[in-house]
């Protein structure tokens, strides 16, 4: 039984399909089907069951699948054992945010790649909510405040941010003084989320409303601007705005609770090579460099 038929047969099943596991693997969906006839006809049972939608797993292959997917990780963990140090090989896949991922965290892929020619490294940049194991994600970069999951996260630096408006905004509407007045102003929100704020050593939460809403950080900015609202930022997408004038703090007596950016990753007991060299690397670079992320103090 050959590790990348395993490989393969997990990337379908977690990928749904034969199509989408090939982007993934980066070979042909051909190469991919015949991965996978030689992997059942080696157990003697059917894993998979082609549909006009994709590929479901049967009885069998929901079984098989989380016991492929152990074997694959422990062959990883060996290979790593044996070889700590060198180049890196084989694929890296990487959920990053849209909002900063290609101005500030695109440097330190690139300078990743420079430095381990045999690694290849796949990004996706985009300000969704990503499913790391569903999606087939080997890890993920993170800014803001991380919701309860079972993922395991590493802070590799601080991220801060502020409530923002137009001058035109507050010359119109006002300048909300405290959490409780920020209820009665027009909010530029990403969905329905709570904004918190720090009273000393208090922490406020505050259910904002808004009729602009916006999954993107630059969009949210843009409303700022035209005067639709106040919004609540990073300093690292605001700072130039703030600076011109197009963008004012408000409400600056109650600071949000200090965020960070994280590299997060699916549960597992041996986090990969690939992924401790990554978040060594962000903390390196943010350590020497702050300005480079954007997005600290």
């Amino acid at each position: 039984m050959e590790i990348e038929e395993l490989r393969t047969f997990v990337e379908v099943a977690d990928a749904g399909g034969i199509s989408p596991a090939a982007r993934r693997l980066g070979v042909s969906k051909s190469i991919v089907s015949r991965r996978l006839g030689r992997l059942e006809a080696e157990l003697g049972v059917q894993l998979l069951a082609r549909t006009t939608r994709g590929a479901a797993l049967t009885e069998a292959g929901l079984t098989f699948r989380d016991h492929a997917a152990r074997a694959c990780a422990e062959i990883d963990v060996a290979r790593e054992t044996m070889f700590p140090a060198g180049d890196l090989r084989g694929r890296l896949r990487i959920a990053a945010p849209l909002s900063f991922g290609p101005t500030r965290f695109a440097s330190v892929l690139a300078e990743m790649a420079r430095r381990h020619p045999q690694l290849h490294i796949h990004t996706s940049y985009s300000d969704r909510f990503v499913d790391l194991v569903a999606e087939g994600f080997d890890c993920a970069i993170r800014v803001g405040y991380l919701q309860d999951s079972s993922l395991v996260a590493r802070c590799v630096g601080p991220l801060h941010g502020k409530l923002v408006a137009s001058p035109d905004y507050v010359k119109a509407h006002g300048s909300p003084e405290t959490p409780e007045e920020l209820v009665a102003h027009e909010a530029l929100m990403q969905g329905t989320e709570a904004w918190q704020f720090m009273d000393g050593e208090e922490v406020i939460t505050v259910h904002p409303r808004g009729r602009f809403k916006a999954d993107n950080g630059t969009a949210l900015i843009a409303a700022a601007v035209a005067g639709l609202g106040i919004a609540w930022l990073p300093d690292g997408l605001t700072d130039d705005y703030v600076a011109s004038g197009a963008l004012v703090p408000v409400m600056t007596r109650y600071p949000p609770p200090p965020a960070g950016i994280y590299v997060v990753r699916p549960p597992g007991q041996h986090p990969a090579r690939k992924i401790r060299v990554l978040t060594e690397l962000l903390i390196e670079c943010f350590e020497q460099e702050p300005q480079l992320a954007g997005v600290g103090r």
